[in-house]
């Protein structure tokens, strides 16, 4: 599934499965969104105590799960780390914040346009703006440095996080939230979106699929080849949502989304950089990490602080637009992550690679 095709059919598949979770149950033009996923089980963990955003969500533990068993089957499971942690950490922490800026990460961006949102074109012209800071930085020698071999159970406490997280879901003790109403109340059924979940962590992890990537290798070498599966989940999606009905086409009232476009864009303009630096978007991240990547396991932990944190100190936005708070948060996380790109910048060093970014990953 690697070759161009492959991509596209991956990209296809994870647009036709997104759509079919909206008709299912999920929050519209919310198919898939790697960052609400990771804030709301923030929130059904107690992590936050926003009661609308409160759902352990199982397409973000099917998609680690099914990642991690093809790459068990595929030989490309190796455990690793060491490369720059706390960084790390910090960056998926800002990525974060940028993206609830937005309300939606890289992926949902894509979806928001495929549902007729044109609030999200000042998200995408800001997330490219982002991806192409971040590639200065790049050929500056940006690094993290490299990773390092680890035992192999290490890589395996990640999936072994998602599974306790899908007993949590099942058993649902009283310490576990559920949202009774906003986008947390909102889901397909469990067997449906852990499917689909599945689904998605497999071809991702076959495909390397990556929204970053795909602009990333664009904009640095014309190569349409990660692109190109950004396109197909953007064509197929759209398709979708005019057959569902769930297509509207406007910048007013569109679901779980504002249209403050300075906002939008310098969201995803910090989303953007972050997942440059990182070698990922949140997606990516994911999948990294169930291939037994502890680098990307502490981004996403970081991603996962980070969505606790905006919501617990007003940060987050809504359908009214930005929060004060939030924005002073997104100018800093700015500039600390142009601070990080300039305090890691190694000239000698052949940091990029076709395709994928390694950075030490």
């Amino acid at each position: 599934m690697s070759s161009k095709k492959g991509v596209i059919l991956a990209g296809g598949l994870v647009g036709l499965l997104s759509v079919l979770l909206v008709h299912f149950g999920n929050p519209a033009n919310m198919g898939f969104c790697i960052a609400c996923f990771i804030r709301d089980t923030a929130g059904g963990l107690g992590l936050h105590r926003a009661g609308v955003v409160q759902y352990i969500r199982p397409e973000l533990i099917g998609m680690a799960i099914g990642a991690w068993l093809i790459s068990l089957a595929k030989g490309d499971f190796r455990a690793r780390g060491g490369s720059s942690p706390f960084t790390r950490f910090i960056l998926g922490f800002f990525v974060m914040i940028g993206a609830l800026m937005f309300l939606g990460c890289p992926l949902r961006m894509v979806l928001r346009l495929a549902g007729g949102d044109l609030t999200a074109i000042l998200g995408l012209v800001g997330f490219t703006a982002g991806i192409g800071l971040g590639i200065v930085f790049l050929n500056r020698g940006f690094t993290l440095r490299k990773t390092y071999s680890l035992n192999k159970a290490e890589g395996f406490l990640f999936p072994a996080m998602q599974i306790a997280f899908f007993t949590l879901l099942i058993v649902a003790p009283a310490f576990i939230f559920f949202s009774e109403s906003g986008p947390g109340s909102m889901h397909a059924p469990l067997a449906i979106a852990l499917i689909a979940g599945l689904l998605v962590g497999v071809v991702a992890q076959r495909t390397r699929m990556c929204t970053v990537g795909g602009i990333r290798d664009f904009i640095m070498f014309k190569d349409t080849h990660l692109i190109s599966g950004f396109l197909a989940i953007l064509v197929v999606a759209f398709v979708g949502n005019l057959i569902t009905g769930n297509f509207k086409l406007g910048l007013e009232g569109q679901p779980v989304a504002h249209n403050d476009g300075l906002w939008n864009f310098l969201g995803m303009v910090l989303a953007g950089l972050g997942s440059v630096l990182l070698g990922g978007c949140p997606l990516r991240q994911i999948i990294l990490s169930a291939e037994g990547n502890i680098d990307s396991v502490i981004t996403f932990l970081g991603l996962l602080i980070g969505g606790a944190f905006v919501h617990n100190f007003g940060l987050a936005s809504s359908a009214a637009g930005p929060t004060a708070n939030g924005k002073v948060a997104v100018i800093i996380g700015l500039a600390v992550v142009v601070v990080v790109g300039l305090m890691n910048m190694n000239k000698s060093a052949d940091v990029t690679m076709k395709g994928d970014v390694k950075l030490g990953a």
